[in-house]
Protein backbone atom coordinates (compact mmCIF):
# COMPACT_ATOMS: atom_id res chain seq x y z
CA UNK A 1 0.00 0.00 0.00
CA UNK A 2 0.99 3.64 -0.36
CA UNK A 3 0.83 5.85 2.70
CA UNK A 4 -1.05 9.06 2.13
CA UNK A 5 0.26 12.35 3.45
CA UNK A 6 -1.17 13.46 6.79
CA UNK A 7 -4.50 15.13 6.15
CA UNK A 8 -3.57 18.32 7.95
CA UNK A 9 -0.56 19.04 5.72
CA UNK A 10 -0.94 20.13 2.12
CA UNK A 11 1.92 19.55 -0.29
CA UNK A 12 2.34 23.29 -0.85
CA UNK A 13 2.74 23.74 2.91
CA UNK A 14 5.36 21.04 3.42
CA UNK A 15 7.51 22.11 0.47
CA UNK A 16 9.42 25.41 0.23
CA UNK A 17 7.41 27.91 -1.79
CA UNK A 18 10.07 28.27 -4.46
CA UNK A 19 10.04 24.52 -5.07
CA UNK A 20 6.26 24.37 -5.14
CA UNK A 21 5.91 27.27 -7.58
CA UNK A 22 8.67 25.98 -9.84
CA UNK A 23 6.92 22.62 -9.98
CA UNK A 24 3.59 24.22 -10.83
CA UNK A 25 5.20 26.20 -13.66
CA UNK A 26 6.86 23.05 -14.96
CA UNK A 27 3.65 21.04 -14.89
CA UNK A 28 1.87 23.73 -16.85
CA UNK A 29 4.54 23.91 -19.52
CA UNK A 30 5.01 20.30 -20.63
CA UNK A 31 2.77 17.64 -22.19
CA UNK A 32 1.01 15.34 -19.76
CA UNK A 33 2.91 12.29 -21.02
CA UNK A 34 6.19 13.80 -19.87
CA UNK A 35 5.06 14.82 -16.39
CA UNK A 36 7.43 13.89 -13.57
CA UNK A 37 9.81 12.33 -16.08
CA UNK A 38 7.44 9.45 -16.87
CA UNK A 39 8.93 9.00 -20.34
CA UNK A 40 12.43 9.17 -18.93
CA UNK A 41 12.03 6.96 -15.90
CA UNK A 42 10.33 3.58 -16.17
CA UNK A 43 8.55 2.44 -13.00
CA UNK A 44 9.39 -1.11 -11.97
CA UNK A 45 9.31 -3.32 -8.93
CA UNK A 46 12.83 -2.29 -7.99
CA UNK A 47 16.20 -3.93 -7.70
CA UNK A 48 16.66 -6.76 -5.25
CA UNK A 49 18.38 -5.96 -1.98
CA UNK A 50 20.96 -8.21 -0.38
CA UNK A 51 20.88 -9.77 3.06
CA UNK A 52 23.50 -8.36 5.43
CA UNK A 53 24.83 -11.08 7.76
CA UNK A 54 26.34 -11.00 11.25
CA UNK A 55 24.63 -7.84 12.42
CA UNK A 56 25.39 -6.56 15.91
CA UNK A 57 22.47 -5.29 18.00
CA UNK A 58 23.25 -1.76 19.12
CA UNK A 59 22.65 -0.40 22.63
CA UNK A 60 21.93 2.93 20.93
CA UNK A 61 18.61 1.59 19.58
CA UNK A 62 15.21 2.82 20.70
CA UNK A 63 12.62 0.29 21.85
CA UNK A 64 9.78 2.17 20.12
CA UNK A 65 7.58 0.33 17.64
CA UNK A 66 9.20 0.16 14.22
CA UNK A 67 7.52 1.23 11.03
CA UNK A 68 7.08 -1.43 8.38
CA UNK A 69 9.37 -1.91 5.40
CA UNK A 70 6.53 -0.93 3.08
CA UNK A 71 5.94 2.31 4.97
CA UNK A 72 9.61 3.27 4.98
CA UNK A 73 10.18 2.45 1.30
CA UNK A 74 7.03 4.08 -0.12
CA UNK A 75 7.05 7.45 1.64
CA UNK A 76 10.28 9.16 0.67
CA UNK A 77 11.86 12.53 0.09
CA UNK A 78 14.45 12.08 -2.66
CA UNK A 79 13.95 14.95 -5.08
CA UNK A 80 16.35 13.55 -7.67
CA UNK A 81 13.65 10.95 -8.30
CA UNK A 82 10.57 13.13 -7.91
CA UNK A 83 9.04 15.61 -5.49
CA UNK A 84 6.05 13.52 -4.46
CA UNK A 85 6.36 10.92 -1.72
CA UNK A 86 5.49 7.90 -3.88
CA UNK A 87 7.70 8.82 -6.85
CA UNK A 88 11.17 7.73 -5.59
CA UNK A 89 10.00 4.13 -5.07
CA UNK A 90 8.95 4.00 -8.72
CA UNK A 91 11.53 6.14 -10.45
CA UNK A 92 14.67 5.10 -8.53
CA UNK A 93 14.00 1.42 -9.11
CA UNK A 94 16.66 1.00 -11.81
CA UNK A 95 19.25 3.24 -10.15
CA UNK A 96 22.68 1.68 -10.71
CA UNK A 97 24.82 1.53 -7.58
CA UNK A 98 27.51 -0.93 -8.64
CA UNK A 99 30.36 -0.11 -8.93
CA UNK A 100 30.40 2.65 -6.31
CA UNK A 101 33.15 4.59 -4.57
CA UNK A 102 33.19 7.26 -1.89
CA UNK A 103 36.02 9.78 -2.10
CA UNK A 104 37.24 11.15 1.24
CA UNK A 105 39.44 14.20 0.82
CA UNK A 106 40.27 17.70 2.06
CA UNK A 107 41.87 18.22 5.45
CA UNK A 108 42.85 14.60 6.05
CA UNK A 109 46.17 12.84 6.48
CA UNK A 110 45.32 10.07 4.01
CA UNK A 111 43.05 10.96 1.10
CA UNK A 112 41.31 7.83 -0.05
CA UNK A 113 38.60 6.36 -2.26
CA UNK A 114 36.59 3.62 -0.59
CA UNK A 115 34.80 0.93 -2.58
CA UNK A 116 31.54 -0.39 -1.15
CA UNK A 117 33.30 -3.65 -0.28
CA UNK A 118 35.80 -1.67 1.79
CA UNK A 119 33.04 0.36 3.45
CA UNK A 120 31.14 -2.80 4.38
CA UNK A 121 34.25 -4.29 6.00
CA UNK A 122 35.62 -1.19 7.73
CA UNK A 123 33.77 -1.81 11.00
CA UNK A 124 31.23 -4.32 12.38
CA UNK A 125 27.76 -3.68 10.99
CA UNK A 126 25.23 -2.75 13.65
CA UNK A 127 21.45 -2.65 13.57
CA UNK A 128 20.43 0.69 15.06
CA UNK A 129 16.75 1.41 15.53
CA UNK A 130 16.47 5.18 15.33
CA UNK A 131 13.66 7.68 15.41
CA UNK A 132 13.62 9.67 12.15
CA UNK A 133 11.92 13.09 12.14
CA UNK A 134 11.19 15.06 8.96
CA UNK A 135 11.03 18.84 8.95
CA UNK A 136 7.55 18.38 7.44
CA UNK A 137 6.34 17.10 10.86
CA UNK A 138 6.07 13.37 10.10
CA UNK A 139 8.22 10.75 11.79
CA UNK A 140 9.08 7.07 11.52
CA UNK A 141 11.16 4.48 13.38
CA UNK A 142 13.67 2.59 11.23
CA UNK A 143 16.07 -0.33 11.89
CA UNK A 144 19.06 1.11 10.01
CA UNK A 145 22.30 -0.83 9.47
CA UNK A 146 25.79 0.64 9.56
CA UNK A 147 28.37 1.96 11.99
CA UNK A 148 29.47 5.28 13.42
CA UNK A 149 30.72 7.68 10.75
CA UNK A 150 33.69 8.31 13.02
CA UNK A 151 35.15 4.93 11.99
CA UNK A 152 35.50 6.16 8.41
CA UNK A 153 36.83 9.55 9.44
CA UNK A 154 39.41 8.03 11.78
CA UNK A 155 40.61 5.83 8.91
CA UNK A 156 41.68 8.93 6.96
CA UNK A 157 42.85 11.01 9.92
CA UNK A 158 41.37 14.53 10.13
CA UNK A 159 44.07 17.23 10.33
CA UNK A 160 44.07 19.97 12.95
CA UNK A 161 42.58 22.32 10.34
CA UNK A 162 39.45 20.23 9.85
CA UNK A 163 36.42 21.86 11.47
CA UNK A 164 33.53 20.68 9.30
CA UNK A 165 32.60 17.72 7.14
CA UNK A 166 30.96 18.31 3.74
CA UNK A 167 28.98 15.60 1.94
CA UNK A 168 27.96 15.30 -1.69
CA UNK A 169 25.36 13.06 -3.34
CA UNK A 170 25.69 11.23 -6.64
CA UNK A 171 24.21 13.21 -9.52
CA UNK A 172 23.62 11.92 -13.05
CA UNK A 173 20.87 13.34 -15.24
CA UNK A 174 20.78 10.14 -17.27
CA UNK A 175 19.59 8.30 -14.18
CA UNK A 176 18.02 11.29 -12.41
CA UNK A 177 16.26 13.41 -15.03
CA UNK A 178 14.19 15.12 -12.31
CA UNK A 179 17.37 16.47 -10.69
CA UNK A 180 17.29 19.95 -12.19
CA UNK A 181 16.27 23.28 -10.62
CA UNK A 182 13.44 23.58 -13.15
CA UNK A 183 11.91 20.24 -12.18
CA UNK A 184 12.54 20.03 -8.46
CA UNK A 185 13.48 23.55 -7.38
CA UNK A 186 16.86 22.57 -5.91
CA UNK A 187 20.47 23.01 -6.99
CA UNK A 188 22.49 19.84 -7.68
CA UNK A 189 24.44 17.88 -6.73
CA UNK A 190 22.77 17.72 -3.32
CA UNK A 191 25.20 18.75 -0.58
CA UNK A 192 25.11 18.64 3.21
CA UNK A 193 27.43 19.31 6.11
CA UNK A 194 28.13 18.79 9.78
CA UNK A 195 30.54 20.24 12.28
CA UNK A 196 33.39 17.82 12.84
CA UNK A 197 32.36 17.10 16.42
CA UNK A 198 28.83 16.30 15.23
CA UNK A 199 30.19 13.98 12.55
CA UNK A 200 32.40 12.23 15.11
CA UNK A 201 29.54 11.67 17.55
CA UNK A 202 28.75 7.95 17.99
CA UNK A 203 25.10 8.47 16.97
CA UNK A 204 26.03 9.82 13.52
CA UNK A 205 25.59 6.71 11.39
CA UNK A 206 27.22 5.78 8.11
CA UNK A 207 24.31 3.69 6.87
CA UNK A 208 24.48 0.84 4.34
CA UNK A 209 21.18 -0.94 4.97
CA UNK A 210 17.91 -1.32 6.82
CA UNK A 211 15.58 -4.15 7.82
CA UNK A 212 18.49 -6.61 7.65
CA UNK A 213 19.32 -5.88 4.00
CA UNK A 214 21.17 -3.38 1.84
CA UNK A 215 19.47 -0.06 1.21
CA UNK A 216 16.83 0.16 -1.53
CA UNK A 217 17.48 2.93 -4.10
CA UNK A 218 14.73 5.24 -2.86
CA UNK A 219 16.17 5.19 0.65
CA UNK A 220 19.69 6.24 -0.33
CA UNK A 221 21.49 3.19 -1.72
CA UNK A 222 24.20 2.19 -1.44
CA UNK A 223 25.44 4.41 1.40
CA UNK A 224 23.91 7.36 3.23
CA UNK A 225 24.14 9.33 6.42
CA UNK A 226 21.67 9.06 9.31
CA UNK A 227 21.81 11.82 11.93
CA UNK A 228 18.86 11.01 14.22
CA UNK A 229 18.82 14.23 16.27
CA UNK A 230 18.46 16.42 13.17
CA UNK A 231 15.67 16.83 10.63
CA UNK A 232 15.74 14.16 7.95
CA UNK A 233 17.09 16.28 5.10
CA UNK A 234 20.44 16.43 6.94
CA UNK A 235 20.77 12.65 6.46
CA UNK A 236 22.13 12.86 2.92
CA UNK A 237 21.59 9.91 0.57
CA UNK A 238 23.77 8.11 -2.00
CA UNK A 239 27.05 9.67 -0.90
CA UNK A 240 29.96 9.89 -3.36
CA UNK A 241 32.18 12.51 -1.70
CA UNK A 242 33.13 13.44 1.85
CA UNK A 243 35.41 16.43 2.31
CA UNK A 244 36.82 17.74 5.56
CA UNK A 245 37.01 21.52 5.42
CA UNK A 246 37.99 24.53 7.51
CA UNK A 247 34.74 26.52 7.32
CA UNK A 248 31.00 25.87 7.29
CA UNK A 249 30.09 24.21 3.98
CA UNK A 250 27.03 25.08 1.88
CA UNK A 251 23.98 22.83 2.23
CA UNK A 252 21.27 22.33 -0.38
CA UNK A 253 18.15 23.36 1.53
CA UNK A 254 19.92 26.33 3.08
CA UNK A 255 20.93 27.43 -0.43
CA UNK A 256 17.30 27.04 -1.51
CA UNK A 257 15.82 28.98 1.40
CA UNK A 258 18.17 30.02 4.20
CA UNK A 259 15.33 31.65 6.16
CA UNK A 260 13.58 28.32 6.60
CA UNK A 261 16.43 25.78 6.65
CA UNK A 262 19.40 26.54 8.85
CA UNK A 263 22.75 24.79 8.86
CA UNK A 264 22.17 22.92 12.13
CA UNK A 265 18.52 21.89 11.66
CA UNK A 266 18.35 20.16 15.02
CA UNK A 267 14.88 18.86 15.91
CA UNK A 268 13.48 21.49 18.26
CA UNK A 269 9.82 21.86 19.29
CA UNK A 270 10.57 25.42 20.43
CA UNK A 271 11.70 26.61 16.99
CA UNK A 272 8.86 26.60 14.51
CA UNK A 273 9.27 26.39 10.80
CA UNK A 274 8.20 29.81 9.45
CA UNK A 275 5.11 28.18 7.92
CA UNK A 276 4.11 25.61 10.54
CA UNK A 277 4.57 24.64 14.17
CA UNK A 278 7.13 22.01 15.13
CA UNK A 279 5.58 21.40 18.55
CA UNK A 280 3.92 18.15 17.46
CA UNK A 281 4.56 15.45 14.91
CA UNK A 282 2.74 12.73 13.00
CA UNK A 283 4.07 9.21 13.51
CA UNK A 284 3.25 7.42 10.27
CA UNK A 285 0.92 5.82 9.33
CA UNK A 286 -1.27 7.92 11.64
CA UNK A 287 -2.83 10.94 9.88
CA UNK A 288 -2.78 13.07 13.03
CA UNK A 289 -0.07 15.35 14.40
CA UNK A 290 -0.67 14.38 18.01
CA UNK A 291 2.76 13.36 19.30
CA UNK A 292 4.79 15.99 21.19
CA UNK A 293 8.06 16.68 19.39
CA UNK A 294 11.10 15.91 21.54
CA UNK A 295 14.09 18.23 21.68
CA UNK A 296 16.88 16.73 19.57
CA UNK A 297 14.30 14.09 18.57
CA UNK A 298 14.69 12.45 21.97
CA UNK A 299 18.49 12.19 21.80
CA UNK A 300 19.18 15.18 24.02
CA UNK A 301 20.95 13.20 26.74
CA UNK A 302 23.55 12.13 24.17
CA UNK A 303 23.98 15.26 22.03
CA UNK A 304 22.94 18.36 23.99
CA UNK A 305 26.53 18.91 25.16
CA UNK A 306 27.53 19.55 21.52
CA UNK A 307 25.58 22.80 21.66
CA UNK A 308 26.40 24.02 25.18
CA UNK A 309 26.30 27.81 25.29
CA UNK A 310 24.72 28.14 21.85
CA UNK A 311 21.48 30.00 21.19
CA UNK A 312 19.44 27.20 19.63
CA UNK A 313 16.89 29.66 18.24
CA UNK A 314 19.55 31.72 16.50
CA UNK A 315 21.60 28.68 15.43
CA UNK A 316 18.64 26.71 14.11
Amino acid sequence: MLIKKPADLRYSETTPKSVYMNRRKFLASVPAAALAGRELLSPSRGLATTKLPDLVKSPLSTDEKQNTLDQVTHYNNYYEFGTQKDQPAKYAANFKTDPWTVSVEGEVEKKRKFSMDEILKLAPLEERIYRHRCVERWSIVVPWIGYSLSALLKAVGPTSKAKYVAFETYWDLKQMPMATPERSGLQYPYVEGLRLDEAMHPLALLCVGMFGETLPPQDGAPVRLVVPWKYGFKSIKSIVKIKLVTSEPPTTWNISNAHEYGFYSNVNPNVDHPRWSQAKETRLPSPFANRPTQIFNGYGDQVASLYAGMDLKKNY
